[in-house]
């Protein structure tokens, strides 16, 4: 079963779903097209994860065969607390169990070439392992989630660092968003996007993605 652990208890409670936001930093925008102006989305850009790519602290990110450009995008996420479909904005933090960090890993170059050709992300976003998770910590256990750093560091060395304030879409608008199109249920995750910095990982390397004072998870990149 796959599932989200929660911080203080311990509680398991089983995932459905991963929903994931793509080009939420505008300065994440800007680095993935340089040399372009950065062209801001309208609406969120959504793709999704299969729950078998969960894993948890201390676990491996299992580097595929076939692929040579595996890179880390470290990410604010949030686990919803109750089902809810055309959710209002008014209501979207009622819908919130808590938050988390999380890394969405990427083989960025079948990424480049699915972007190129016009097909879906899945294999590129989706794989076994790439949805790397921390404990979740209770919302009401967070100061301001529209206030928050996030951090990761590869072999102690600071590669990544963002501010949940520069995000384009925030919490409440993803969800209000996304409940149109999904039902959303206990125990679903959402990914809300990466900022600037995102590189490649080598077998060895050791992740530790921290999500200010609340939430960090640390997990090593294994190549079989």
């Amino acid at each position: 079963m796959s599932y989200i652990c929660l911080k203080k208890s311990g509680e398991r409670i089983a995932v459905s779903k991963i929903l994931c936001v793509g080009a939420n930093y505008s300065d994440h925008i800007a680095e993935m097209n340089p040399g372009k102006p950065a062209e801001l989305p309208k609406e969120p850009v959504i793709f999704m994860k299969p729950p078998s790519a969960i894993i948890r602290d201390g676990e491996n990110i299992i580097f595929p065969d076939v692929q040579s450009e595996l890179h880390h995008e470290v990410e604010l996420i949030v686990v919803i607390g109750k089902d809810g479909k055309n959710i209002k904005a008014a209501d979207a933090d009622s819908h919130i169990l808590g938050y988390g960090v999380g890394l969405d890993m990427t083989l960025r170059d079948l990424q480049a070439e699915a972007k190129k050709k016009g097909r879906p992300w899945t294999i590129a976003k989706g794989f076994d392992t790439s949805a790397v998770l921390s404990d979740v910590v209770l919302k009401n256990e967070l100061i301001q989630v529209n206030d928050l750093t996030l951090k990761l560091f590869i072999n102690d060395v600071l590669r990544q660092e963002g501010h949940t304030s520069n995000m384009i879409f925030k919490v409440s608008d993803i969800i209000v968003y996304l409940s149109q199109f999904f039902t959303l249920c206990r125990g679903d995750v959402i990914f809300t996007g990466t900022p600037k910095g995102v590189g490649p990982v080598q077998s060895g390397d050791r992740l530790r993605a921290v999500l200010g004072e609340y939430a960090e998870v640390i997990v090593s990149v294994k190549k079989i």
